[in-house]
């Protein structure tokens, strides 16, 4: 057999080795064929003498068909729409200190507002029942008064006749009046055919503190004075304690200087 026909035989037969190669399944791994091939033409030697190579197809195109493949395809798949509603509980949550803080927040408003209506109602009656007692009349004061009921006839304006006890006078203070330091006089006024009560007198300035220095301010004789029934002050926590025996008296305390000078607690604070 001469070279070209081993040739040609050879190339069919490797042709057909190919084909055979095609149509195998995409599973079979990659082969490689070498087929060494030599004739006598240089022509041949050419073109045979190189290797051929042969590659099979992958499994790519399977796989990206699988990709593709919808979820509704697959006949296990169940939407949404159509699956039965799952009753889902929810745990016991527990309130912080925050929400605690929130829902006081209108409790105190209403509190507040509540507090401020009742407040402003009493103000409102204690107004009225102030100008109601301020325009009527003078009261003249009984001989003997009952503290009991002063705070029924509290701002009440009054009447009273009799002497002065300027030997009994004390003075209140330091109270400041128009940036000014002063005293407030305070003087028993004995009545006739009544009980001593104490009369605030008025404000007088820290320079006047002696009696010397305003001897006009002094009335002598029996004297009518008009002003208000008033109840008893209240101590405050931060104003000092009275000292007597020096005759310094920081707030007016009625029942130490009624003892003081042998008067009823009653006090009187002249309007003129």
């Amino acid at each position: 057999m001469n070279c070209p026909r081993k040739a040609t035989i050879l190339l069919r037969g490797l042709c057909t080795r190919f084909a055979q190669h095609s149509q195998r399944p995409p599973t079979q791994p990659t082969t490689l064929c070498f087929v060494p091939l030599k004739t006598t033409t240089s022509r041949l030697h050419r073109a045979f003498t190189t290797t051929t190579i042969f590659r099979l197809p992958h499994q790519h195109h399977h796989h990206h068909q699988q990709q593709q493949q919808q979820p509704a395809d697959d006949p296990n798949f169940q939407s949404i729409l159509d699956a039965p509603p799952r009753i889902v509980r929810a745990g016991r949550r527990r309130h912080g200190p925050g929400l605690l803080l929130l829902a006081l927040i209108p409790l105190t408003a209403f509190a507040l507002g509540t507090w401020q209506v009742q407040r402003l109602g009493w103000k409102s009656n204690l107004i009225a029942k102030f100008e109601d007692r301020l325009v009527r009349d003078p009261l003249p004061l009984p001989p003997t008064i009952d503290p009991s009921a002063i705070h029924d006839f509290d701002y009440r304006r009054v009447r009273a006749t009799g002497h002065f006890r300027h030997d009994q006078e004390m003075l209140i203070g330091p109270r400041m009046r128009d940036g000014k330091d002063g005293y407030m006089v305070v003087t028993p006024l004995e009545r006739r055919g009544g009980a001593t009560i104490l009369v605030n007198r008025g404000w007088i300035d820290k320079a006047h503190r002696s009696q010397a220095s305003r001897p006009d301010s002094l009335p002598r004789g029996e004297v009518t004075v008009e002003g208000l029934l008033r109840e008893p002050w209240k101590k405050n926590m931060f104003t000092p304690v009275n000292r007597p025996d020096k005759g310094e008296f920081y707030f007016p305390d009625v029942n130490e200087m009624a003892a003081l000078t042998g008067s009823q607690a009653v006090w009187v604070e002249v309007t003129m």
